[in-house]
């Protein structure tokens, strides 16, 4: 889009465009973080600090907020027939979307380090043993850490475009292609290829209602995470701070672990056509 923009200077859609996409591009690459993030906290229910569907739902509904604001800042300092209050306007919307961008993803690494700090407290991350006693630690600590360069590389492009919006249109970064390469092609190629590489969902169970058990060493499947508030009220409030307020008790199913088979030793129900056959 950038190389067609360039070679195609007068087409003003082509350039509007590649200044949205370029502005938009960190919560696709987020995205993947928040996933990990909801699938870690189901998979350690009890340490979560809000359910754990929730994490997607939120973080992306404020990048949505912050798409919504870089689109119509984009347009109008991109347009040429603009009238300077107009480009002070799309200046300032472009400015407020960066920041917006820069605090909420500073409140999703803030979310991983309280459950990290909750998961040492817990216990669940101490040595074991056993080599096969630390497999569940380390596989929660190989997601953790996984998270955190990835948070780290995504931040660094974050402070990038921050640096390039408040220098304005005539500013060094914005006059010099190799900043670009730099601090954001090679930056995402490099979080790209390690997510490749180290795919964090290698680590983690693949149903979301497979839990760990307070031991750290067992698997458990359970009934999984259930929220009885609307999704909307649950999407207001993920961390059911009315819950909190009103004395609303959630199901703490991890609390009854004994009820739940163990992962590789459940009891399969038997089928329909079976159950008929043992009649016969």
């Amino acid at each position: 889009m950038r190389e067609a923009s360039a070679f195609h200077p007068e087409n003003l859609n082509l350039f509007i465009a590649s200044t949205v996409l370029l502005l938009v591009a960190p919560p696709v690459y987020a995205l993947l973080n928040y996933i990990v993030l909801g699938r870690t906290l189901y998979y350690v229910p009890y340490l979560s600090p809000i359910h754990p569907g929730r994490v997607i739902t939120t973080f992306i509904g404020l990048d949505v907020v912050v798409g919504i604001i870089t689109g119509n800042g984009g347009a109008r300092v991109a347009n040429a027939d603009a009238t300077p209050s107009e480009l002070s306007t799309g200046r300032a919307l472009l400015r407020a979307s960066i920041l917006l961008q820069v605090l909420s993803f500073f409140l999703f690494v803030l979310l991983e380090a309280v459950f990290h700090r909750r998961c040492q407290k817990a216990g669940i991350l101490a040595p074991k043993p056993t080599p096969e006693a630390n497999k569940q630690a380390n596989k929660i600590r190989s997601v953790l850490y996984l998270m955190y360069i990835s948070s780290a590389i995504i931040s660094s492009r974050h402070i990038f475009r921050v640096v390039e919006v408040w220098q304005g249109r005539d500013g060094y970064l914005e006059t010099h292609e190799w900043p670009l390469y730099i601090f954001d092609g090679l930056f995402m190629f490099v979080n790209a290829l390690m997510l490749n590489i180290w795919h964090p969902m290698k680590y983690l169970p693949n149903d979301n209602k497979i839990y760990l058990s307070k031991d750290g060493t067992t698997e458990r499947l359970g009934p999984g995470w259930e929220d009885s508030r609307s999704f909307l009220i649950s999407l207001i409030d993920p961390f059911d701070l009315l819950g909190l307020l009103l004395g609303r008790r959630k199901d703490k199913f991890w609390e009854r672990e004994d009820e739940h088979p163990i992962v590789g030793q459940e009891i399969l129900k038997p089928n329909k056509e079976d159950a008929i056959a043992s009649k016969l």
